[in-house]
C-alpha cells in the first residue's frame, strides 16, 4: 500500500533514518512528524526490512495514537507478515477515526481473502461502494471483480467490469479483462450492448471496437465482427491481435484468401508464431494449394518440433497428392513422437495400401481398431484392406466382428456380401447383399467403392433392379 508512489529524494530520506535511529536511542532531541514517519516506514518497507517498518510505525503510533494513516501503515505490514487477526483489529481502530480512508477497505478486504473470509470481503466491498465515488469506486469495483474471481463468481466479475466501464469508459484495464471474461461467461449479446454504448462515447477507443468484434465473434456472427475488428485497426493499424481474430473469422467464413491476407500482417507485427504459420498453411490445404500448405506447415514444425499434428498435416497434402511414399516419411516423424495416435495409424495403413503393402497396411489398421472399437470408419478401413490384400477368411472374421461391435451397422453387411463373392460362394453372398438393400440401399456405393466390377454381375445387376422398381411402385 502507498499513498505516495514515487520515489522519495535519498538525502532527505537519509536524514529522516538518520533521526529515526537517534530516537530510538534516545540521543539528542530528535523529533519527527507524522509524514515523517509515514516516509520512513515507506523506505523501510521498500528495503524489505519489515522488522524496522514495524517498529517506526509501533514508535509514530506511541507519538500520534490518533493518526488513522499510521494506524493502516502497520495494518498493511502486518498483513505482510500474516498477521491477520491483529491486522483487523487495528484497522477496526482506524475507522473510528477515519472510515473514508480507501485503503482501510482494501487491506481489510487482503486480510479477509488471507483467512478464507471471502463473504465478508463481498459484504465490505459492496457496502464501502457507497461511500466512495470517482476513481475511488473504480478502484474498489476492481477489488470486488478479484474477490469474486477468487469466490468463483464469474457473471458477478462481468458485473464489477461493466459498471467501472459505465463510469469510465476508456478505462483500459477493464476493457482489456471484460474481454475475457465475455467470451468465459458467453454473455455476449450484454457485451455488444455495452461495446456499442462506449464507441458511442468513445468512437476511437480501438480496444471498445475489438471487444465488441469478439462478442460478435462469440455469437458466430462473422461478417458483423470482422467490420469491428477492421474499425480497430484503422484506429490503430499495429493492433496484431484483431487482425489475428479477424483471420479466424476468415477461415470460418471459408474466406481463405482475406484470411491470409490478415494473417500476414500479424506475422509482420509480431514474432513469428507456429500457430499463425499453422493457419496459414491451413488456409492453402483448403484451397488446395498443396505445397504452399506444406511450407507453412513446414515453418510451424521449425518453430513447434515437438507437435505431431504439424507432421500429420504435412503428410495429408502429400497424400491429397497420391505422393505415399513423401507422406509416409512425414508419417514416420509423426510417430516417433506420438506412436498410437489414431489418425496417424490410419494415414500410415493408406499409404502403405496404396503401395500394396498390405501385411504393413493391416497393422497399422488394426492399431486403428484396437484403439477405436466401435469406430465404424476404422473397421472399414481394415476389411477394406483385407480385402485388396486378398486376405479374404481373415477379412469375413473382422467383418463378422464389425457386425456385432457397431451395432449391425449395414455397411458391413454390403462387406460380407463382396466377401462371399470373392471367396465363390455366390449364394450367401446374394443373400447378403439383398438385407443390406433392405437396411440401408444407399450404402450399394460402398459395395461399389469395394469393387465396381460386381455391379456387373448378373445376379447383382437384378437384383438392384428389381429393388428399383419396388420402390417406384410402391
Amino acid at each position: 500500500m502507498r499513498d505516495n508512489p514515487f520515489p522519495q529524494d535519498k538525502d532527505e530520506i537519509k536524514k529522516l533514518v538518520k533521526q529515526f535511529q537517534n530516537l530510538k536511542a534516545g540521543r539528542g532531541n530528535s523529533f519527527l512528524d507524522e509524514d515523517a514517519f509515514e516516509k520512513i516506514i515507506d523506505h523501510f518497507d521498500d528495503e524489505e526490512d519489515l522488522p524496522q517498518a514495524l517498529e517506526a510505525a509501533e514508535m509514530g503510533i506511541e507519538q500520534y495514537p490518533y493518526s488513522a494513516m499510521l494506524l493502516i501503515k502497520k495494518a498493511d505490514l502486518l498483513i505482510a507478515t500474516r498477521r491477520y487477526y491483529e491486522a483487523l483489529d487495528i484497522l477496526s481502530h482506524a475507522e473510528l477515526l477515519d472510515s473514508n480512508d480507501i485503503n482501510l477497505y482494501i487491506l481489510k478486504t487482503d486480510a479477509y481473502l488471507a483467512l478464507d473470509q471471502q463473504e465478508k470481503a463481498v459484504q465490505l466491498l459492496e457496502s464501502a461502494l457507497a461511500m466512495f465515488e470517482g476513481q475511488e469506486r473504480i478502484e474498489l469495483l476492481f477489488e470486488l471483480a478479484d474477490v469474486y474471481d477468487d469466490y468463483e463468481e464469474f457473471d458477478k466479475i462481468f458485473d464489477c467490469l461493466r459498471l467501472i466501464l459505465e463510469q469510465e469508459p476508456d478505462n483500459e484495464e477493464a476493457l482489456y479483462k471484460i474481454c475475457f471474461w465475455t467470451d468465459f461467461t458467453g454473455r455476449n449479446e450484454e457485451s455488444i450492448r455495452l461495446h456499442q454504448q462506449i464507441i458511442d462515447e468513445c468512437p476511437y477507443c480501438e480496444l471498445a471496437w475489438f471487444n465488441l468484434a469478439a462478442a460478435y465473434q462469440g455469437l458466430k456472427l462473422y461478417e458483423k465482427a470482422i467490420d469491428a475488428y477492421k474499425y480497430a485497426v484503422v484506429i490503430d493499424e499495429k493492433f496484431d491481435f484483431a487482425y489475428r481474430n479477424m483471420g479466424d473469422a476468415y477461415i470460418r467464413l471459408r474466406k481463405y484468401k482475406d484470411a491470409i491476407e490478415v494473417l500476414e500482417k500479424v506475422l509482420e507485427l509480431t514474432r513469428p508464431e507456429d500457430v499463425i504459420y499453422e493457419a496459414i498453411g491451413h488456409c492453402y490445404d483448403k484451397m488446395k494449394n498443396y505445397a504452399q500448405a506444406r511450407f507453412y506447415y513446414r515453418k510451424a514444425s521449425h518453430l513447434s518440433q515437438e507437435d505431431s499434428k504439424l507432421y500429420y498435416k504435412i503428410a495429408c497434402t502429400y497424400i491429397n497428392e497420391q505422393q505415399w511414399v513423401m507422406a509416409i516419411k512425414q508419417l514416420e516423424t509423426a510417430m516417433q513422437l506420438h506412436r498410437m495416435q489414431p489418425e496417424y495409424n490410419l494415414a500410415m495403413g493408406e499409404c502403405k495400401m496404396q503401395l500394396g503393402e498390405y501385411r504393413e497396411a493391416i497393422q497399422y489398421f488394426s492399431n486403428v481398431v484396437r484403439q477405436r472399437p466401435r469406430n465404424v470408419s476404422s473397421w472399414q478401413a481394415l476389411i477394406r484392406c483385407l480385402y485388396h490384400g486378398e486376405f479374404y477368411e481373415e477379412a469375413l472374421e473382422q467383418v463378422k466382428a464389425a457386425i456385432d461391435i457397431t451395432d449391425k451397422k449395414p455397411v458391413f453387411i454390403f462387406y460380407m456380401s463382396a466377401i462371399y463373392f470373392a471367396l465363390g460362394k455366390t449364394k450367401e453372398a446374394m443373400l447378403q447383399l439383398e438385407i443390406a438393400m433392405n437396411k440401408a440401399p444407399r450404402l450399394l456405393k460402398k459395395l461399389v467403392e469395394l469393387n465396381p466390377a460386381l455391379l456387373r454381375l448378373q445376379q447383382v445387376s437384378d437384383l438392384v433392379a428389381r429393388y428399383k422398381r419396388n420402390k417406384s411402385g410402391k
